[in-house]
């Protein structure tokens, strides 16, 4: 090195991202991805994620297999975090709990309603004990905090307060508004609300899944509806590799697929009456409809689901059992229609159509016809949508993706693609990491601009700058 000369180094980010792996929820995908993105493109990445023993002791939700897609150069760290929701063997209680059980129970409601009103409060002062002296040591230039839970948030808004380093939010999910049912979780006044506008208002971004989220939080709080912007969910072709033509379906019984954690809000009433219907139709008379995925996000509802499944009559319907990441797109290439079934109305995308639209297969829509994934639906020649959430309309829809399947055109297998390439985590991701580094008051370097990241920005409207950020949308296609 030269005389005078100073050492280069990365922009240093500090991830704050409660569900990574192993944990195997439906949030953890783009915690991941974005890591990742960050890591390849240059950053210096600091995960802050919850104790490995809250996955694997006390939720039982876990997917080893996840950990080995988290790049090398991510440092992760797992903060404590107390366990007095979760923990209901009085072995394991502590004196004071064992004894004052009744008092406990006050102080802790108390705390939840004077402290931060979420179970995960306790995480806050171990995230930010550990932040700090990480600080001290080596000066991080950004925090990003995904929720839920949204201590993340708070944490990211007291650090801040403490060292003055901006921070930018990440809605995954709502903290206040429930997308599935379109109501406000809790009732006004209720400590939520001034959580959530203390921690947005002070935000130097908020990022969202979708238009419809960033519109309903850009109305409730316009102070900071200028630096709110959409990212919206993708696929990882590290994970799923690029689809192959299969060929046209013939010869053989079709194989109807829903891949993904099958959960309680999931319109399964209408899917399987829809495929019963279908079924009747001599395309499908021999199909089968085989379900893949965990059953719920925690082992006590397993059960439940499995109970409105009908496995016990003759229409074909097989639950598979859940798979490792690494497993899914073995999966996809083996079947030949997909079916989206997802919850929720206008405000809901779920990541997993993104992964459905990589296959390259057709896909049976199985949800309220106006929700937010429709519109990344809409251009793909394979898609089989519904105009209404009934069982007919899904059986129509099933009757048409099959006679794609058996006619399936190497060119509309390839446009297939096409569409989905528009949306890799790459892709999506790229718009805001340029917005990341600007807050960060890191330049964007011309080796960092490579050609599809900036064939992909041109359409975008992204003109932040680290004191002001204007609102917009960070997608793929614009």
């Amino acid at each position: 090195m030269k005389r005078g000369s100073t050492p280069k180094r990365s922009p240093r980010v500090l991830y704050l991202a409660f569900f990574f792996p192993p944990s195997r929820s439906s949030g953890v995908y783009r915690a991941r991805a974005t890591a990742n993105v960050l890591a390849r493109r240059g950053w210096d990445v600091t995960v802050f994620t919850a104790p490995r023993r809250f996955f694997t002791e006390y939720i039982g939700s876990t997917d080893p297999s996840l950990e080995q897609s988290i790049d090398p150069a991510v440092r992760v760290e797992r903060p404590d975090m107390g366990y007095f929701r979760w923990e209901r063997d009085i072995r394991k209680f502590g004196r004071w709990r064992a004894n004052n059980p009744v008092l406990s129970n006050v102080v802790y409601n108390y705390f939840q309603q004077h402290f931060f009103p979420e179970h995960y409060g306790s995480w806050i002062p171990r995230v930010m004990a550990k932040a700090l002296r990480m600080h001290a040591r080596r000066r991080f230039d950004l925090v990003v905090a995904t929720g839920n839970p949204f201590a993340a948030f708070a944490a990211a808004y007291w650090f801040k307060k403490l060292t003055g380093v901006p921070y930018v939010l990440d809605y995954r999910d709502s903290w206040t508004f429930n997308q599935f049912t379109e109501e406000h979780k809790y009732p006004q006044g209720h400590p939520a609300w001034d959580w959530e506008r203390r921690t947005v208002e002070s935000a130097a971004l908020t990022v969202f899944v979708n238009e419809g989220l960033r519109a309903w939080h850009a109305e409730r709080y316009p102070a900071a509806a200028g630096r709110m912007t959409v990212a919206t969910n993708g696929w990882e072709p590290e994970l799923l590799g690029r689809a192959t033509y299969p060929g046209p379906a013939t010869g053989r019984p079709l194989r109807f697929g829903y891949v993904g954690t099958i959960t309680e809000p999931m319109p399964l009433a209408e899917l399987f009456e829809g495929w019963r219907i279908a079924r009747r139709h001599p395309e499908l008379a021999d199909a089968t409809l085989e379900l893949y995925g965990h059953l719920g996000f925690f082992k006590q509802t397993t059960e439940a689901l499995l109970d409105r499944i009908p496995l016990n009559g003759d229409v074909g319907v097989t639950y598979r059992g859940a798979l490792a990441k690494t497993q899914v797109g073995e999966v996809y290439r083996e079947l030949d229609v997909l079916v989206f079934c997802v919850p929720g109305a206008k405000f809901v995308t779920s990541g997993k159509v993104f992964e459905y639209m990589a296959a390259g297969k057709p896909i049976v829509s199985v949800h309220a016809p106006d929700i937010a994934a429709v519109d990344v639906l809409t251009g793909h020649p394979l898609w089989f949508g519904i105009d209404r959430l009934d069982p007919n309309a899904v059986a129509n829809a099933m009757v048409a993706a099959a006679k794609a399947a058996r006619d399936l055109t190497e060119a509309d297998f390839e446009a297939a693609l096409a569409h989905a390439q528009r949306y890799t985590r790459d892709a999506t991701l790229a718009p805001l990491e340029r917005q990341l580094r600007r807050i960060a008051g890191w330049p964007v370097s011309p080796e960092i601009a490579e050609t599809g990241a900036a064939a992909t920005e041109a359409a975008v409207l992204e003109t932040a700058s680290a004191q002001d950020v204007p609102a917009g949308t960070v997608t793929s296609d614009g």
